[in-house]
């Protein structure tokens, strides 16, 4: 009986010749299936033994086969592994050995390379050297990985591994020797991979945890900035004849913008609104302007922020009390009676800063009540923040006839307080307070209109300077539809605007200084900005800022949402509280009354919106920012669907993930950290 072995796309099988043409054989494998193989593909021809016997000795004798002999006794050209076989054993080497020495010569790749179907030639001696170094690395990385990983199951985390310990988790390479070392601990322990790193001590801090990786990730060559001097700034321009204040947080220290009022009952006010003017000082493609447009914003978070724009350039350009500041102004004349807006001009001077308003300090005074009179005004620009206050509203209404419904702001802001001192970064181990602040009070009506309207004259004056820059705008207020950035003025309806540009924030957004390069363009080029302008009309270029600024603003305002709700979770925490009071959203999500806090509980899953729900806090963990609680009950006063005002901001109930870039493919090592953000939102334009 005859039988045959031969070559499946790399794969050798054995069987017995059922018939044979010219061309190809029929040849039944032991498990009973027939193959057609062309006569090419045929390696060796045997009688016996057995096929299935004849494979496993083959496999035997390979192992025993030494590469170093068997590459000593190949010819110089070109062989067939049945010549090396007899050269090898002796010349009656029979199916067995020939066998042998083919799987053997297969498998060595680095000593023969093959020539074709049974045919080899053996590599240099400097080749076959240098594969025999890269086979014992290989075997030492591999040696090295098992150590590791038998470290980290056993909770101990080697020194390469805790040093890459962000790129591992989020953007991984996934051939580097830590990186396998953990999947493989993950595999063996059947544990998460950031579960089974925090119990090897290699996450010791979940506050750490979260601004390390988003230095990582956003600022991989540090957040420091080079050493700068203090920028001269210039020396021509007008000191306007009007004294302004501004209004912002106590810890502010970038201020962008402050208000004037003149003219109060003379019948035409006119209405000031003062914007910083770095643009007079960094010139486009300047290094200030590469430092800009790299950070492109200035990050956010409790307790401390990373800059846009080097100190020594914001102290030169912030609107400071007591100094007399560049600006750009707009300058408005309002009816009194009517409020209506009747004329504009916009100018580049120097502004003399007043007062620097704290609304964190005024906010209890400066109500409603002592701005419309039925309350004595006991606090400066009373009579400016009266007519200021009758400005918004009035500004506003109109915008809500055009938006087709009215905003309101069911959902309060929130304000972070760190008990430390000093000014550096957060431990997160320092006491936080947090507090409730109304939005769409007072002196945040008067900001956010003032601002509104700013951005919104500035963008149609640009458009008819035929001058481009960065707009924002939405199409209509449908669900779904989203804000967008563009280099053309469109519509804004969640602002109830025909355009709308960000130019009001310079020292705290790159879109916003480049649109201020424009506006001076404009104020001192009139006509001819379009020529003048630093950005030209079909510039790709603010393309390309728009398209960078969406990302790496997405990046800011993600990692703002996550730490804030990381000291949401500390307080609670130290509070040791263990259960809240919330409204239902939808699918289980609930929103605590009192804290910027959305998150799951179980048993509110087919709830109604508008549930009024107290919930137990099983489980907090604040390196996975999660949060697991289940409902306790529900009260029978639930309260109306929350309406939520369709501002600039998106609705931020959305749960988000700690995405990790690790892959795991066995499932019950797989991280499921799925959490929802908090839900402090800024002012809607600012």
């Amino acid at each position: 009986m005859s039988y045959a072995l031969f070559d499946d796309a790399g794969k050798f099988l054995a069987g017995r010749v059922m018939s044979e043409s010219d061309a190809a054989l029929q040849i039944e494998l032991e498990s009973g299936r027939r193959v057609k193989v062309k006569v090419g593909h045929v390696l060796l021809r045997f009688d016996a033994p057995q096929p299935s016997e004849l494979l496993q000795r083959a496999r035997a004798v390979a192992e025993d086969i030494d590469l170093d002999l068997a590459w000593e006794f190949a010819p110089e050209s070109e062989f067939g592994f049945a010549d090396l076989a007899r050269e090898y054993f002796d010349a009656n080497a029979g199916p067995v050995q020939q066998a042998g020495t083919l799987l053997r010569l297969f498998e060595a790749p680095h000593y023969f390379r093959r020539a074709g179907k049974g045919m080899f030639r053996k590599a240099g001696r400097e080749t076959v050297q240098a594969a025999l170094a890269a086979i014992e690395r290989k075997n030492a990385v591999a040696a090295q990985i098992d150590v590791w990983a038998t470290e980290l199951v056993g909770g101990q985390c080697a020194e390469p591994i805790r040093e890459q310990l962000y790129r591992i988790l989020f953007k991984p390479d996934k051939n580097a020797p830590e990186y396998k070392a953990v999947v493989q601990a993950s595999r063996q322990s059947q544990r998460a991979p950031l579960d089974l790193l925090r119990a090897a001590g290699a996450v010791q801090s979940a506050y750490q945890f979260h601004w390390r990786r988003f230095l990582y990730e956003q600022f991989p060559r540090g957040t420091a900035l080079p050493e700068l001097p203090r920028p001269a700034l210039p020396d021509d321009l007008p000191v306007a004849p009007v004294e302004v204040f501004s209004i912002d947080d106590s810890s502010t220290t970038e201020i962008d913008d402050a208000l004037s009022v003149q003219g109060l009952g003379s019948g035409m006010a006119t209405f000031g609104i003062h914007i910083a003017a770095p643009a007079l000082v960094i010139a486009p493609g300047s290094p200030l302007d590469q430092i800009a447009r790299e950070r492109l914003s200035t990050v956010y978070m409790p307790g401390h922020k990373i800059t846009m724009l080097p100190d020594a350039l914001v102290e030169a350009c912030t609107l400071n009390e007591g100094q007399a500041c560049p600006a750009v102004s707009l300058y408005v004349s309002i009816d009194e009676a009517s409020l209506e807006p009747t004329r504009f001009e916009t100018r580049i001077e120097r502004v003399r800063v007043a007062s620097n308003l704290r609304h964190d300090r005024l906010d209890a005074v400066v109500t409603d009540a002592a701005l419309n009179g039925s309350e004595v005004a006991d606090y400066p620009h009373a009579a400016e923040l009266a007519f200021a206050y009758r400005l918004a509203r009035a500004l506003k209404a109109r915008r809500e006839t055009i938006r087709g419904k009215p905003e309101t702001f069911n959902r309060p802001d929130f304000s972070f307080r760190l008990q430390r001192s000093g000014n550096g970064e957060p431990t997160g181990d320092e006491a936080v307070d947090i507090e409730p602040r109304r939005r769409g009070a007072p002196l945040d009506l008067i900001v956010a209109e003032a601002m509104i309207l700013a951005n919104s004259h500035w963008g149609g004056w640009l458009a008819q300077h035929h001058v481009p820059a960065i707009y924002r705008s939405q199409a209509s207020l449908a669900p779904g539809v989203k804000v967008r950035m563009g280099i053309k003025p469109a519509p804004h309806a969640g602002m109830g605007v025909s355009q709308y540009s960000w130019a009001t924030s310079p020292l705290r957004r790159y879109v916003d200084l480049v649109n201020q390069w424009q506006i001076v363009a404009c104020v001192r080029h009139g006509k001819t900005a379009a020529l003048a302008a630093p950005f030209k009309p079909r510039d790709v270029t603010l393309l390309s800022i728009i398209s960078s600024f969406d990302a790496t603003y997405g990046a800011y305002n993600e990692f703002q949402q996550n730490i804030e709700r990381y000291w949401t979770l500390r307080w609670l925490q130290q509070n040791q509280l263990s259960e809240l009071d919330a409204d239902v959203l939808r699918e289980g999500l609930v929103r605590a009354e009192t804290l910027p806090l959305v998150f799951r509980a179980v048993g509110c899953e087919n709830l109604p919106r508008g549930t009024r729900v107290r919930v137990a806090l099983k489980a907090i963990d604040p390196m996975t920012l999660e949060v697991h609680a289940a409902l306790i009950t529900r009260f029978d006063d639930a309260a109306a669907p929350p309406q939520v005002a369709e501002t600039d901001d998106d609705d931020a109930t959305t749960p988000v993930s700690l995405h990790l870039a690790i892959d795991v493919t066995d499932a019950a090592a797989t991280p499921d950290a799925q959490t929802a953000p908090s839900v402090t939102v800024a002012s809607a334009t600012d």
